[in-house]
């Protein structure tokens, strides 16, 4: 019995190893998911008790994970780019190539309407920030081009678009606060996206 119960004692700091770590992991995404709701709101200056309150969770609880604002900034922005990546993956696998292709760069677009309220940090020289940029490309090209080559196959869409020159030109259009009523996809980012289906199913040289 002796032996019996120090075993039983033993294993029960692993039993509860994964409650802890699934805990963990639920109070991060809240944390991200309020983060991302408030910078996008009131920016990233608003008050970290603010985020944690929205989250459901103690201050302590924020700091411990995030223990600086820009720690919160670049898993908020990480965060929303992988999602916003792995969801070209999920609509190539469900939907026709060209159609594929257009509601990605409207989800790409609802994506660069959250990054508006990261935009005062992102561009405030902090050294912090400064892998952000080309943590964007190294995700988004490959998804976009992915996307592009497939409906230029297809032949919906012209060929010889440079996806990072897409990927600007919808972002420019899309980061305007007065661009569109929220949830709506800029009339200007429609009308770009209508316009790759010009020339479709022809080769550069004709």
């Amino acid at each position: 019995m002796g032996d019996e119960a120090e075993n039983h004692q033993e294993s029960a700091p692993q039993e509860e190893m994964p409650r802890v770590r699934a805990d963990a992991r639920r109070n991060e995404d809240a944390l991200l998911e309020a983060a991302k709701a408030i910078f996008s709101e009131s920016g990233v200056d608003a008050p970290a008790r603010e985020i944690a309150s929205r989250a459901g969770v103690g201050v302590g609880t924020l700091y411990r994970r995030f223990p600086s604002r820009a720690e919160l900034v670049i898993a908020v922005f990480k965060r929303e780019v992988d999602t916003c990546t792995a969801e070209a993956a999920v609509l190539a696998e469900n939907h026709p190539a060209g159609e594929a292709l257009t509601l990605w760069l409207r989800r790409y677009t609802k994506f660069i309407a959250t990054k508006r309220g990261l935009a005062q940090a992102l561009h405030s020289g902090d050294p912090a920030f400064q892998g952000l940029p080309d943590y964007f490309r190294q995700n988004f090209e490959p998804a976009l081009t992915r996307l592009l080559d497939a409906a230029v196959e297809a032949g919906v869409v012209r060929p010889g678009i440079e996806p990072y020159e897409l990927l600007r030109a919808i972002g420019n259009l899309a980061s305007i606060k007065t661009a569109a009523p929220d949830g709506e996809t800029p009339v200007m980012v429609e009308l770009l996206i209508d316009g790759l289906r010009f020339g479709a199913g022809k080769d550069m040289a004709g």
